[in-house]
């Protein structure tokens, strides 16, 4: 057995814990309806646990699978994970074909009959720059996005490849194509051709490694100032859903009693959140935990 995979989240406590908290967030009226993954860490938790490196992205995996389930369980709507970045191109073509067929096997596994997405009535959507992928990868997109293309209890946006800067390239460029005057250009019109379009806007999101920054994910959405950033000092393999639990309770804590988010962007002005919180240059509530 490989010596990444805990069994610490399927114990029997871990399970009556998890299924706590999924039943005590679902029953509140302040769910967050969409919450993006900077999923972060692979490499060094391989390297942390003297692995090989395409072990700490299957790791990861397995990490993002239960995270995930935590969150349709607790009433999550979308989920958005930044699976691979279109950076990532520049690391060594060892690694990179690994991702590419490590995507390729994980993509048709969620997709499998009983598996994730038919648990929870998920939709598939792989979101980015598709034109840079290999046409084997593709195909296994395609299939996946027409099996699930019909549920609709819940959504799954897989960002492969993908830059947030790429993306709002992308709206512009879009926009551009349709040959209107500049008085006919606007924000609203630009968020209308993002790749998050027509779904609910980002409400958390949640980011380990102890980096604190987003990494070129999802800029034009996270400049909400009603989204929550959760800075997480794990590395992605080591975060699970008891972590992920304590978040979305926080969540809705400071919605349902605190209302945190209510406040206008200049209201936040010199403010702190209670939990070690420190705002970036948008006046996002960033709250740096350590695990």
């Amino acid at each position: 057995m490989n010596n990444y995979n805990s069994s610490s989240d399927t114990s029997m406590p871990m399970i009556f814990l998890k299924n706590l908290f999924s039943k005590t967030i679902r029953t509140s009226n302040c769910v967050p309806k969409h919450v993006g993954f900077v999923m972060d860490g692979n490499r060094r938790y391989a390297k942390k646990k003297d692995i090989e490196i395409k072990e700490g992205h299957e790791a990861g995996f397995l990490s993002m699978s239960k995270i995930l389930e935590l969150c349709y369980e607790s009433g999550v709507e979308i989920t958005t994970v930044f699976a691979f970045s279109i950076e990532n191109f520049k690391r060594s073509s060892k690694e990179v074909d690994h991702l590419m067929k490590l995507a390729s096997d994980r993509i048709r596994q969620i997709t499998e009959h009983g598996d994730l997405a038919e648990k929870y009535g998920i939709r598939v959507r792989v979101i980015g720059d598709l034109s840079l992928l290999p046409t084997d990868v593709l195909k296994d997109i395609e299939l996946a996005t027409e099996i699930t293309k019909n549920n609709n209890r819940a959504t799954l946006n897989i960002c492969f490849p993908y830059t947030g800067r790429e993306e709002i390239f992308h709206s512009v460029k879009t926009v551009l194509s349709q040959n209107l005057s500049g008085n006919e250009i606007n924000e609203k019109l630009l968020d209308s051709n993002l790749y998050t379009s027509g779904l609910p806007p980002l409400d958390l999101l949640v980011r380990t490694s102890g980096v604190t920054r987003l990494s070129d994910f999802m800029l034009w959405q996270v400049i909400n100032h009603d989204v929550t950033i959760e800075l997480l000092d794990c590395l992605w393999p080591e975060f699970g859903p008891i972590r992920m639990g304590w978040i979305l309770l926080k969540f809705v804590f400071n919605k349902s009693f605190t209302n945190v988010g209510s406040k206008t962007g200049e209201e936040y002005d010199g403010e702190l959140n209670e939990t070690n919180g420190v705002k970036d240059d948008n006046n996002q509530v960033l709250n740096k935990k350590k695990n």
